[in-house]
């Protein structure tokens, strides 16, 4: 029971922490469905697909509901209507692509003057997408550079026992070590086995904002949960709260056209410096670790998979950052979304080639596990296979083609057990 328990609790923790800002949505009053024609939501090139637009309340079919729609690729849409009366209770419409990638149709049903919304989104050969993003002549040079130059700092690692946080099987504390400068330090709470033995070790990498982190126990490695803002993870909750309101707000944007100076360079570096945090740990069996997080989270475990060859292995929902130059191209980008209502300024295009997912997923030399919907609006799907197509290593990709910018139970319970896998658990 206790062994039972003792995952039981893990797998609680897992699920808690991968869906922080994305949890699935609770059912509502009214339900727009949104039925694409084919169950797998994949199309041929040319080919039309067909959406049927239902309204239900109370599981009843309204016949004379009003929908607003737009249809066309995500985030472009090339058909716009108002106040469409579904007669007889639904609506067709029928679209296609030329082009590999996503077209997708968003409705609004308004019922007892309350908006409803949903959406579907068609798949066009998407194993054909690739980035639009540049990739720098010397992307790896700067990167290895920064790295050795980050490696001149000592870690000067430093632990503080949680007694109250500890169970009865792990040690938990709350860590710091110096990042790339000596005045820059990640903090992080790691849990470590108490039974003497040597363990593999998971790195869990953040979504974006700013908050605080609690342990993750896992009965049979060390699991270091990172924060990447150089702050304590363990302050009071409004701290947080100020400064995502504050001097954090909008960190992505932070020197978008300076490559040394850019926000996400410490970032990155934050994240190799833990896997040798990690490395440094007696407790570490000294080869098994991996990475794993969601949407900012997933960005980071590609990064850092591709940064750092001793990963060996990642598991990443619905990763941001990647082909931040899409919408430059007339199709979407990935979060944060810079360019979709804005042009870029001098020097930004290039330097965020620095920083985008995509160069670094060429690099992946892990095995990894990725798991994404096509219904997501905050990491557009054409972004994410941008990426992903152009992984050169081993990888697994786990659709629920309806999820948005969530995921199911089941969907959590099957990357838990794909990284006992890879643990040896």
């Amino acid at each position: 029971m206790k062994k039972n328990g003792m995952l039981l609790s893990f797998l609680l923790c897992f699920l808690g922490m991968a869906t922080q800002g994305a949890a699935q949505p609770v059912q509502t009053l009214v339900q727009v469905i949104v039925s694409p024609d084919h169950p797998d939501w994949a199309y041929s090139l040319k080919e039309n697909a067909t959406f049927k637009i239902q309204v239900y309340k109370d599981n009843v079919l309204l016949k004379d509901a009003a929908v607003d729609y737009e249809l066309g690729p995500e985030f472009f849409p090339t058909e716009k209507k108002q106040g469409v009366v579904l007669k007889n209770g639904e609506l067709t419409l029928k679209s296609s692509m030329k082009e590999p990638g996503f077209l997708r149709c968003k409705v609004i049903a308004r019922v007892d003057g309350k908006p409803y919304e949903s959406l579907a989104t068609a798949g066009y050969e998407v194993d054909k997408i690739r980035p639009t993003t540049p990739e720098p002549e010397d992307f790896d040079a700067f990167w290895s550079g920064a790295i050795a130059d980050a490696r001149k700092t000592d870690l000067d690692p430093k632990m503080v026992l949680l007694a109250d946080k500890c169970s009865s099987t792990h040690y938990t504390y709350e860590v710091s070590f110096r990042n790339e400068n000596p005045g820059s330090r990640i903090y992080g709470i790691l849990t470590v086995p108490k039974k003497a033995g040597k363990y593999p070790a998971l790195l869990r990498v953040p979504g974006a904002g700013i908050r605080p982190y609690g342990p993750e126990f896992n009965e049979a490695a060390v699991t270091l949960n990172i924060g990447i803002h150089g702050i304590p993870v363990t302050l009071p909750d409004e701290v947080y709260r100020n400064l995502a309101a504050g001097g954090l707000n909008a960190y992505w944007s932070v020197n978008m056209n300076k490559r040394d100076n850019h926000y996400y360079k410490r970032v990155f570096l934050g994240c190799v410096r833990a896997i040798d945090f990690i490395y440094s740990l007696p407790e570490f069996d000294g080869q098994t670790v991996g990475v794993t997080g969601g949407s900012q989270g997933g960005a980071l475990s590609i990064v850092t998979a591709g940064l750092d060859p001793r990963i060996k292995f990642l598991a990443a929902y619905y990763p941001a950052m990647c082909d931040f130059s899409g919408y430059l191209n007339k199709r979407a980008g990935g979060w944060p979304h810079y360019y979709r209502s804005a042009k870029p300024q001098l020097n930004e295009v290039e330097t965020l080639a620095y920083f985008d997912v995509v160069n670094f997923a060429k690099r992946v030399k892990a095995p990894g596990w990725y798991s994404w919907g096509f219904n997501d609006v905050t990491c557009p799907p054409t972004s994410m296979y941008a990426a992903y197509n152009v992984i050169p290593a081993v990888k697994e990709l786990t659709l629920y083609l309806n999820t948005g910018h969530w995921t199911y139970p089941e969907q959590r319970e099957i990357c838990y057990e794909w990284l006992k896998k890879q643990m040896h658990l």
